[in-house]
């Protein structure tokens, strides 16, 4: 752990804020411009793999042009005696996971604004080519609200660390960057990020601020692969029963195990989460997907009022198809030939009818004949009995009767 003072001459470090795997981090001054900061400094086996120090600061520099209200602010990195740090804005609230931790589950009103506040964040980033990839509650950063009251702000906070450990593989080959809890299916597969996975560990977070515990539980990755796989998280009314169903099933939505049903982006996310709160339907229809359809994919009371309209507009022409005709004069009688013709194709028609139920019974025979053969065969030649003989007769007889049986009805 390090002890009070200064990094590069710049940054005085006081209070530990947090720690974790990966780094340590203190509240600080910065020194020249006077404001107070946050500074991160990562723990020392990263810092001594230099592939990771390189992606880290490249990864650092790219997330420090991400300037957005729900995003923390990257202002600085540097190294000081080996060790790695990075400066970010200060945020005087809590964590996600403090709040979970201290208070439970949030009201419906309050998940929903940390949603789509969180949503905004990512959204701005994603267009801009940056994928999270370890969206979890301890890297939302939350002022006001539960954290203390008044308006409440929701900031991201831990962009590019994961990609930079991705990338290096500090981790061991083929595992897979994030807490494992939040791991879309595709990640645990070691597909490559999008953000669609992204969405998925937002509705993992969503998930416990409205029920206080995760959709799924395994005490090991595998075992988690093997949940997402098989089961369907319950409904969070079922944990809560403050919670719209409606709501529900857009953080159901957001936890679709295939990302084409899944939230496309984390602004269909964001829309689907108000939309839920207000009590429209935003689940999907079973054979629908996100990519065509959106985040009105599902039946919900816009598209329920387009196809009530589609359908007042489609009546009138089917109407006008059933006005009588003019009259005209009556068509002269009938020629007699002409009700035997009409009989021609009906009689033709049973005929065929009948022939294929004929058909259709001799394989159903044969069927039968070849699976009694194959049983009395099997029997008797464990009792050194030969039967072909038997089978063949009783196969001929029967083909016999429906022969005569075809005769019959065909003269």
């Amino acid at each position: 752990m390090m002890e009070a003072g200064s990094l590069s001459g710049r940054y005085e470090t006081g209070e530990r804020l947090g720690s974790g795997g990966m780094s340590n981090v203190y509240k600080a001054t910065d020194l020249i411009l006077e404001r107070t900061v946050a500074v991160k400094v990562l723990a020392e086996h990263l810092s001594d793999d230099e592939r990771f120090v390189a992606r880290f600061r490249r990864e650092a520099l790219a997330v420090a042009k991400l300037i957005h209200p729900n995003i923390v602010q990257v202002y600085d990195t540097g190294v000081d005696d080996g060790r790695h740090y990075i400066v970010m804005e200060y945020v005087s609230g809590r964590s996600g996971a403090q709040i979970l931790q201290r208070h439970g589950p949030v009201g419906p009103e309050i998940a929903a604004e940390i949603g789509v506040q969180a949503c905004a964040g990512l959204d701005y980033a994603h267009r801009r080519g940056i994928i999270h990839r370890d969206v979890k509650p301890g890297n939302l950063m939350i002022t006001g609200g539960p954290a203390g009251g008044g308006e409440m702000t929701v900031k991201l906070t831990d962009f590019g660390i994961a990609r930079a450990i991705e990338q290096t593989r500090i981790t061991q080959v083929g595992s897979v960057v994030g807490t494992a809890a939040y791991l879309a299916p595709e990640q645990v597969r070691g597909e490559e990020a999008t953000p669609a996975t992204d969405v998925y560990a937002l509705g993992v977070v969503l998930y416990q601020f409205l029920t206080g515990r995760l959709p799924y539980e395994g005490s090991s990755l595998a075992e988690l692969a093997v949940r997402q796989q098989n089961e369907t998280p319950l409904p969070p009314s079922t944990y809560n029963d403050e919670v719209p169903e409606t709501l529900g099933g857009a953080v159901l939505r957001a936890l679709e195990g295939d990302p084409n049903r899944r939230y496309a982006s984390a602004e269909e996310l964001a829309s689907g989460l108000r939309m839920g709160l207000e009590g429209a339907d935003v689940t999907l229809p079973p054979d629908e997907g996100t990519a065509a359809t959106g985040v009105l994919g599902g039946d919900t009371a816009a598209t329920r009022h387009l196809d009530r309209t589609a359908q007042t507009e489609y009546r009138p022409a089917q109407s006008q198809t059933r006005r009588p005709a003019p009259r005209v004069s009556p068509p002269p009688p009938a020629a007699p030939a002409q009700p035997a013709r009409a009989a021609g194709p009906r009689q033709r028609s049973a005929f065929s009818r009948f022939v294929r139920f004929v058909l259709a019974l001799v394989a159903l025979v044969a069927i039968a004949a070849a699976v009694a053969t194959a049983v009395i065969v099997t029997t008797d030649k464990a009792a050194g009995v030969k039967v072909s003989r038997v089978a063949g007769d009783t196969v001929d007889k029967v083909v016999e009767e429906v022969k005569e049986l075809v005769k019959k009805n065909t003269e």
